[in-house]
């Protein structure tokens, strides 16, 4: 004969989750770690005009791509917009503010220098219908779709089902 002995299950007691605190969320903590520039307070006199890069928002509207991009500062005539097969490059400057004689400078934050950007569009993109608008600092382009890709809708008739006699 065998004795087999039962227990009382085991439960696992596992401690209620701890709610993170928002500083400690992952997607956030590696967000500002890739901003982080580790050189930004050191002096090396260089004159590097890489330092201004333009954040754009791109969204699809059922006709068009709508891109957004924040350019306080950059004048018109020192933006250039092209568009080559299904690229689009945004590229410009914005100018550092001169320094004046008897001037002394306890800090310089704003960010300066030359972009470049770039962006591939899928297929179906109406190149000579986009517009450029720069108003107010903020840089809007609309690229309409051609007709084709624009979604349309289809109705549903009414006439009745005829079943075979």
């Amino acid at each position: 004969m065998n004795l087999i002995q039962h227990r009382e299950p085991r439960t696992l007691h596992t401690p209620m989750p701890v709610p993170m605190a928002p500083g400690m969320e992952p997607f956030a903590l590696m967000r500002n770690f890739m901003r982080w520039d580790p050189f930004r307070d050191l002096d090396f006199n260089l004159d590097l005009q890489s330092n201004f890069t333009p954040s754009f928002d791109i969204r699809e509207l059922p006709e068009a791509y709508l891109f957004e991009a924040d350019l306080p500062g950059i004048r018109q005539e020192d933006l250039d917009l092209n568009l080559t097969g299904n690229r689009l490059t945004v590229t410009g400057k914005r100018e550092c503010s001169a320094k004046r004689d008897n001037e002394n400078v306890f800090a310089m934050e704003r960010s300066f220098g030359c972009f470049c950007r770039s962006f591939n569009l899928p297929e179906g993109v109406d190149a000579s219908s986009i517009k450029a608008d720069l108003k107010d600092g903020v840089l809007t382009l609309t690229l309409p779709k051609v007709p084709e890709v624009q979604p349309k809708k289809i109705s549903i008739s009414s006439s009745p089902i005829q079943g075979n006699a």
